[in-house]
């Protein structure tokens, strides 16, 4: 099966249309713990448990060091298909950084 490119214009756009394709999950960056945090189930996962489908980066509208990024990730063992939303700025923390790196260097 051929995998689809797609393209969007805006972070809302791209979070839009991801949903509607069944990327409903949403997931923090947790700041303490290199994990992903799911609030709605509860559940902290390891980044070794899912797949990167998906990257969009978005530069800000008003400055382009203003960037946010956005991993539409799935796990076959735990059957989740989720967004993982990021902006890169002043408040951007060190554990952050690291864990969506790590995610990151995973897609390629």
């Amino acid at each position: 099966m051929e995998k689809k490119n797609y393209s969007y214009d805006t972070l809302s756009e791209a979070v839009n249309d991801l949903q509607k394709r069944g990327y409903t999950t949403d997931f923090l960056v947790h700041d303490e713990k290199e994990c992903l945090y799911c609030k709605d189930q509860s559940l902290e996962l390891s980044p070794e448990e899912f797949v990167i489908d998906e990257i969009y980066r978005f530069e800000g509208m008003t400055d382009p060091s203003d960037e946010s990024i956005v991993f539409a990730i799935s796990s076959v063992k735990r059957n989740l298909k989720g967004m993982v939303i990021n902006s890169f700025g002043a408040d951007f923390g060190y554990r952050s950084s690291k864990l969506v790196e790590e995610l990151y260097k995973r897609s390629r």
